[in-house]
């Protein structure tokens, strides 16, 4: 594994090193001799620029270190040349890493790129369906309640990766459904969220905050 990651990380030097080295090969010797250097030089430059470093983020993200993986996404100077789903993860990752930044504006271009190039893959499915609920929570920050609705119900309708991001969706669904005064939607959304049971100490929060609320509305 460590192997594997050090070759992503040099792989285009590595490919430039063997290209310069199979064409030495071939102008001394002849194409044969120098031809598994040219595949490996090949096979190296092209998967630099179509599958990118993506595969190294995994451990920056499992550590915490945001930084770090910021700088590997960084390294992406083509992105366009990314394969279509390796592109629409690198733009999610993009977003995710600028909402924590709290630039909330380039966190929603970067997931709007995603959400597009995700799109009628049904490997993207729960990816998709989890940028556009942290799509509908930007709307809920900006109190753009109609759009936070319409991005929310998409994000159900596509599917989320885990109850976390299910109850999630169905709280901020009765959060939108309080301030439109339509109290029995929003106890169903409620209940919905309750009957995961999530472990989030976030959510457990939400959900011992709002049944305060849920309880004293009629309906």
């Amino acid at each position: 594994m460590k192997f594997f990651n050090l070759y992503i990380r040099y792989r285009l030097y590595l490919g430039i090193i063997f290209l310069v080295a199979a064409i030495a090969v071939n102008y001394f010797t002849g194409f044969w001799p120098s031809f598994i250097l040219y595949l490996i030089a090949v096979v190296s430059i092209f998967s630099h620029f179509f599958f990118g470093p993506l595969r190294l983020i995994q451990e920056y993200m499992e550590s915490g270190d945001m930084e770090g993986a910021e700088k590997i996404l960084n390294s992406v100077q083509f992105p366009a040349l990314l394969f279509k789903p390796i592109r629409s993860v690198y733009y999610t990752l993009k977003g995710n890493i600028a909402m924590m930044k709290q630039d909330y504006d380039g966190a929603e271009k970067h997931m709007k790129k995603g959400i597009d190039l995700g799109s009628g893959s049904s490997l993207m499915q729960g990816a998709e369906g989890a940028s556009l609920l942290q799509m509908g929570m930007l709307a809920l920050q900006k109190n753009n309640f109609k759009q936070a609705e319409s991005y929310i119900r998409q994000a159900l309708r596509k599917g989320l990766p885990d109850k976390e991001n299910q109850a999630a969706a169905y709280l901020q669904m009765c959060s939108i459904m309080m301030n439109k005064r339509e109290f029995r939607a929003a106890k169903d959304f409620f209940k919905k969220a309750k009957a995961l049971k999530p472990t989030t100490s976030q959510i457990v929060d939400q959900i011992k905050q709002m049944e305060k609320y849920i309880s004293r509305m009629p309906g």
